[in-house]
């Protein structure tokens, strides 16, 4: 899917969920955040930080805290996409628009907007001491070509754990391989995975 060119251009793409998402978008924006698009997606900005982004799936509309997980969260809504693996955000999923409560949303929005200007964030781990676990379809294709095995090393290790991690993760063989030709050009250009999300 292509980045929206605006919030109104990614709201009106989203078909059954486009009037929700309108309606939690206006709820947002009364709490005077700023308002942008970041990764394909509406995001919500207090002071330069990210507070929240919204966005739709196949089966509900979603609201993103990005330190989510330091919210006291009193109706018990948020949720961890991804246990085990994100520390910080939390998400509310909303499935009808009579889930959108204005008051209970605002609730959750200032108290993120206090905990962001007091400074408290849950910052992501640097130098993980997990070691690089090599995927053997990499490992054999740095063996052979010295010019990809010097082009590799020069990367952090943290970016080498984005390559890593990126075809380890694919459950069958196919998969990886295609996966490690895609990742081979983006090597020698010194190019990493995540790159195109950092700004």
């Amino acid at each position: 899917m292509k980045t929206p060119k605006s919030v109104d251009h990614y709201i009106s793409e989203q078909g059954e969920w486009a009037e929700m998402l309108q309606k939690l978008r206006d709820i947002i924006r009364s709490a005077d955040l700023e308002e942008k698009i970041k990764w394909g997606m509406p995001c919500y900005i207090d002071r330069g930080k990210n507070i929240s982004s919204i966005f739709a799936t196949k089966d509900f509309v979603g609201l993103w805290f990005f330190q989510g997980a330091l919210l006291t969260d009193p109706y018990n809504v948020l949720s961890n996409a991804q246990e085990g693996k994100t520390k910080a955000m939390r998400r509310w999923k909303f499935f009808k628009n009579e889930d959108l409560d204005q008051n209970r949303i605002h609730e959750y929005l200032y108290e993120a907007i206090e905990n962001q200007r007091a400074g408290r964030e849950i910052k992501p781990q640097r130098g993980s001491k997990k070691p690089l676990i090599m995927p053997v379809e990499l490992q054999k294709a740095l063996d052979n070509d010295p010019i990809l095995n010097e082009a590799f090393n020069e990367f952090s290790l943290g970016r080498k754990r984005e390559f890593t991690d990126h075809i380890s993760e694919a459950k069958r063989e196919e998969t990886r391989i295609r996966r490690l030709e895609k990742s081979i050009p983006m090597i020698l250009e010194g190019i990493s995975p995540n790159d195109k999300y950092r700004k």
